[in-house]
């Protein structure tokens, strides 16, 4: 996935006009909105219910993005 990201979105190019906070800013923003910043997941018996090839990942787009939260919020009717 890194590798698609960067050949895809490089830090290098030269035209984005967003970069005050360095290269990567600009590229984070890009690849952060074709990945998106949520997800939804189904529970059943109190467990996570993914296909045999699916599962989660986590990246961080910036080369020092510093710290980060994860919420996470369940809803539903009680088991």
């Amino acid at each position: 996935m890194e590798q698609y990201f960067m050949r895809t979105v490089p830090e290098s190019e030269t035209a984005y006009e967003h970069d005050d906070e360095g290269l990567d800013d600009m590229p984070a923003h890009i690849k952060s909105s074709m990945l998106g910043t949520s997800l939804s997941l189904p529970i059943s018996h109190g467990q996570l219910q993914l296909g045999t090839w699916q599962g989660i990942w986590l990246g961080e787009h910036r080369t020092r993005g510093g710290s980060r939260k994860i919420v996470v919020t369940i809803q539903g009717e009680p088991i």
